[in-house]
């Protein structure tokens, strides 16, 4: 293997070592490509000599509490492989940050398509409808899950799962500050004031987005579900949610619908959409512009990690910086959705 094929940031002899100890029958590794973008885990392809498997790293460097558990993600795709729930096959485990720098996960690598803007410019009409109505239904898939069946009953803490993460967030923010911002500091008084009521308990992705699935490369399939790293047990509502605010968010190049003619691109509406996760969970769905300024809210929180990665120098990835400048834009526009659902 030459030094020059190597990802530069982690020894890869170490690595090797270790798998072969701990992977079934290991290969001697050839090459490892990091994968471009992405905020949280570090992500790189793995090719060996009989085959190419996928690594997630924490970062290095100091991080927040909490944050990127790998550990965690590796034990969730572990417990779904099994379910109807579509994931990558898990391989292995290095908890010992001593290996390469940071605790991993091995697991295996799904070939197929990736679709980075919410419009699919390069579907047909049918083949978007099925596309969307595919991430629908495997979100549904994901909130039948019986997660005590699966060993996962303690994945998330008791109690009501907004007020756990409108705490949560607001410690990451006050972790990473780095500005005053007026709107902010409303929203931190407003969210744990009005939670909404929590009538069921399932796994939650918590970054259910198009751009986190890996599509089958000759149909309108979901092969695996990727990223899990905001994964835990809570309320399905707020993963539907955060999907559906895609049909809010501006039609800019990445996830979001707004502005877009849906029916002439065959997109299913806001409504339609509503109507088939409903139909697959039993879920009644409630106004959701309270849940639409939560949503915005952790986004804003997750951004203002990166920005304060940005500055202290440990963010993993180019596109850092200018994603760590939307946090002011996504304050206000949690803002507006908290006017709507009644913030005075």
């Amino acid at each position: 293997m030459s030094n020059d094929d190597a990802a530069p940031d982690f020894d890869i002899a170490a690595l090797e070592r270790w798998m072969a100890q701990n992977v079934p029958a290991p290969s001697p590794v050839e090459r490892i490509e990091k994968f471009p973008g992405g905020q949280s885990n570090p992500t790189y392809r793995v090719l060996t000599r009989e085959g190419q498997m996928v690594l997630r790293r924490k970062p290095f460097g100091k991080l927040l509490p909490s944050a990127h558990a790998v550990d965690r993600e590796y034990r969730l795709i572990e417990a779904l492989h099994p379910t109807p729930v579509p994931v990558a096959r898990p391989i292995a485990l290095c908890e010992d940050p001593a290996v390469i720098g940071a605790p991993f996960y091995l697991m295996e690598m799904v070939e197929g398509r990736t679709f980075w803007k919410g419009e699919l410019p390069d579907c047909d009409p049918q083949e978007r409808r099925a596309i969307y109505n595919a991430m629908i239904d495997a979100l549904a898939a994901l909130h039948a899950v019986d997660h005590e069946a699966v060993c996962l009953g303690d994945y998330g803490a008791p109690g009501n799962y907004f007020a756990r993460q409108v705490g949560r967030w607001t410690k990451q923010y006050r972790a990473a500050q780095t500005d005053d911002i007026p709107e902010v500091e409303r929203l931190i008084d407003w969210l744990p004031r009005t939670l909404p009521q929590q009538d069921r308990t399932s796994i939650i992705h918590g970054d259910y987005r198009i751009d986190n699935m890996i599509y089958a490369p000759d149909r309108p399939a979901i092969l695996a579900i990727i990223d899990w790293e905001l994964s835990t047990l809570g309320d399905p509502i707020a993963d539907f949610s955060y999907l559906m605010l895609n049909w809010h968010n501006p039609h800019d190049g990445r996830a979001g619908l707004e502005g877009l003619d849906l029916k002439e691109l065959g997109i299913p509406s806001q409504d339609e959409a509503v109507e088939r996760y409903v139909a697959r969970t039993g879920y009644p769905v409630p106004p959701m512009d309270w849940y639409f300024a939560y949503n915005l809210f952790r986004l804003a929180g997750i951004m203002q990690g990166i920005k304060k990665r940005v500055i202290d120098g440990t963010a993993s990835s180019a596109h850092a910086k200018s994603m760590s400048e939307r946090v002011a834009p996504l304050v206000d526009r949690a803002y507006q959705f908290a006017t709507a659902a009644g913030m005075d």
